[in-house]
């Protein structure tokens, strides 16, 4: 299965967002062509928005550049000579006027973005290598000119092995999105309980130092992003991790990976593991946690990154001191402590199927709101219900 993770390639920080970084995928059609492509349907069942009040980008990288998909369904490259008058390009699709909107999704990897009421910013930028690239929305950050606009995307990669997409809530919540995939077989992800945005906003404004990531009406900012806001605690789970590494100070951890069973100590600060090979950890901070980074980043080496992987989700979802064998499959013993990612938790318990990525490596144990086909005919995102 191809992770979130490894889905669409690293993230580069550009001054005004983000950019995403070329990866190297299967040869996709060439640019211009919809040859290569499948029907994309866009609903709209928000029930607060009329489909001339939001508009689409379908923005990414074709393996060799960053491109975009034209309303007609062909795929464009980002130019700097796309920025208008006032700095920004206009990328947008607009809906049909009523009804459902299909259009030809060509091969690529990025991100569906949507936005209602207000149009989105990007701004093409020249990335390290000189290359034309976008600056893509950060919600999360108050002077982005996209902090105002209510906004939000799914995620996916469609090339010759397949489609594989998955509904994000890494970043930020705002709008409840869902994906349909008809191939091989039909699956669906992403789907909210009834009232379940409004719960969102609700339980983790309730939780114990996560109320400032709420933004009025408009989003849930995730706590990796409000830490780097200073609207979040920067040693928030310090006590929880602090207690993990006590405890296998005197016992051993067991994180079984493709690799096989790895077996962990701590000792000297590091947790450090034999078996299929040799990996150890020092301890996380509470940023290393929520962002799955850092003493946590998982390289793609099958051995140290599916550790580190295991590692990161048995920590935010606070079940690596109640389990000495991991990863733990049980989704009724995730969250259940009070030092947790309430965050997370409050995405998982949102979703109909019960699953969300409410952190980078919420795909452990299958629990992320992921999908693929190796058989792709169509696919559909549905702003559902506010």
């Amino acid at each position: 299965m191809i992770s979130r993770r490894t889905l669409l390639g690293s993230l580069a920080a550009t001054t005004a967002g983000l950019a995403l970084a070329p990866r190297a995928f299967a040869q996709p059609a060439p640019l211009g062509s919809a040859a290569a492509g499948m029907p994309l349907h866009l609903v709209n069942a928000t029930g607060a928005y009329d489909n001339a009040s939001i508009r689409v980008y379908i923005v990414g990288n074709d393996g060799n550049q960053q491109v975009r998909v034209t309303p007609d369904g062909q795929l464009a490259p980002v130019a700097l000579a796309d920025n208008g008058p006032d700095g920004f390009t206009d990328y947008a699709i607009p809906l049909a006027a009523s009804g459902t909107t299909t259009l030809n999704l060509p091969q690529m990897s990025g991100r569906i973005y949507v936005a209602l009421g207000d149009p989105l910013k990007f701004k093409a930028v020249e990335d390290g290598n000189g290359k034309a690239a976008l600056a893509y929305p950060a919600g999360w950050v108050e002077g982005d000119p996209n902090y105002p606009v209510l906004h939000d995307c799914a995620e996916f990669t469609y090339n010759s092995g397949g489609m594989y997409g998955n509904t994000t809530m890494v970043d930020m919540f705002s709008v409840p999105l869902e994906i349909k995939l008809n191939g091989a077989k039909e699956q669906t992800t992403g789907t909210l309980k009834d009232g379940a945005r409004a719960k969102v906003f609700a339980d983790v404004k309730a939780a114990d130092g996560f109320g400032k990531l709420i933004v009025g009406d408009k989003r849930v900012i995730a706590p990796g992003h409000g830490l780097d806001s200073g609207l979040f605690a920067t040693d928030h789970l310090a006590p929880a991790i602090d207690e993990a590494w006590s405890t296998y100070e005197s016992k051993d951890l067991k994180v079984t990976t493709n690799a096989g069973t790895f077996t962990g100590r701590v000792g000297g600060g590091k947790l450090a593991f034999t078996g299929p090979g040799s990996v150890s950890f020092d301890k996380p901070s509470t940023r290393d946690v929520l962002f799955c980074d850092g003493t946590l980043a998982a390289p793609n080496d099958g051995t140290l990154g599916p550790v580190a992987a295991i590692l990161g989700a048995a920590l935010n979802r606070s079940i690596l001191t109640t389990a000495d064998a991991q990863p733990g499959t049980d989704p009724a013993t995730f969250y259940r402590q009070q030092l947790t990612n309430h965050y997370a938790k409050a995405m998982h318990e949102a979703t109909r199927d019960g699953k969300a990525y409410g952190f980078a490596f919420d795909d452990v144990a299958g629990f992320a709101s992921y999908i693929e086909d190796g058989a792709p005919k169509e696919i559909t995102l549905t702003l559902t219900a506010f």
